[in-house]
């Protein structure tokens, strides 16, 4: 099943950010630590020209850190490019963003020159959040709901940084399908752009294959089913997600595992490593077809 999801406001957005680009000093994007090509947003890359960009990978506590530490190499092989993981809610993090802000744009943040920072991001992967850190006080609505955040502001950090808010921001045609899965594992795309078991299935090929160890000590298995669907029944089963006849519940078992893995329980996991376009050819038609 294809994914595709784009809230309507979002197009009206992509033009505010082309015309708040030319008048601020740097970009702040937020993206999610455990898959951080895939929740970017490329048209960025475009519209930013030579201004300095701070990649914040934010959730960096559910990410895989020795991947982590490949991806802020990774990303600082670009000119004007900083890697920065963090945590949203830390204090600490927002002390270092306004720090790194500084050093990348010296001449601003000073009196009659505040330092202009546009603040962008896809839903749901934490810039509200931060913004609220940044602040030190509560200015933007927080919600698990992606596409919560659907107006420009302005927010005087009241230290020299004036940050311009905007509506998250994701790949309008979703093309990219790998990038729409991954996104739709985090729990980025709103859940009525996807079938839950069909992700289901997709997360449970890619931890088998990357993470096989954590679904053997979570889930209490001796060993891996040999496919995606063998190894979710399994799961659902172990858990508890029955029907009747104790016929076991695909789309309850699906849930489960997204749940579980969002929230961190099987472990810190990323879902791609730098350079990494796509899954072996084996494991994505494996999560395709189910089997």
């Amino acid at each position: 099943m294809a994914i595709e999801w784009y809230p309507g406001h979002m197009a009206k957005a992509r033009r505010e950010i082309a015309e708040a680009v030319k008048s601020c000093d740097l970009i702040i994007e937020i993206v999610d630590a455990r898959l951080p090509a895939a929740s970017a947003n490329p048209l960025l890359t475009q519209l930013r020209g030579t201004k300095p960009c701070i990649k914040v990978l934010n959730k960096q506590d559910l990410a895989d850190p020795e991947i982590t530490r490949e991806w802020v190499r990774h990303l600082e092989a670009s000119a004007g490019v900083r890697g920065l993981p963090l945590e949203a809610k830390s204090r600490l993090s927002a002390g270092q963003i306004t720090k790194l802000c500084r050093r990348l744009v010296p001449h601003r943040c000073k009196p009659g020159k505040s330092l202009r920072a546009l603040i962008v991001g896809i839903p749901n992967v934490g810039k509200s959040t931060l913004i609220n850190t940044l602040a030190g006080r509560s200015i933007a609505r927080v919600g698990d709901r992606p596409a919560i955040t659907t107006c420009q502001q302005q927010i005087d950090l009241r230290n020299g940084i004036l940050l311009f808010d905007t509506p998250g921001l994701l790949w309008p045609d979703m093309r990219n399908q790998l990038a729409a899965y991954r996104l739709a594992t985090s729990g980025a795309i709103g859940a009525n752009a996807y079938d839950s078991r069909d992700v289901g299935l997709f997360a449970a090929a890619f931890l088998a294959e990357r993470y096989p160890e954590r679904l053997l000590a979570r889930y209490r298995l001796e060993t891996l089913p040999p496919s995606p669907i063998e190894l979710l029944t399994e799961i659902g089963r172990r858990r508890g997600c029955l029907v009747g006849g104790g016929e076991v519940d695909l789309q309850r078992a699906a849930e489960l595992l997204l749940r579980e893995l969002r929230a961190g329980t099987l472990g810190p996991i990323s879902l791609e490593r730098p350079g990494e376009e796509e899954l072996p050819v084996e494991l994505e038609a494996d999560a395709e077809n189910g089997l």
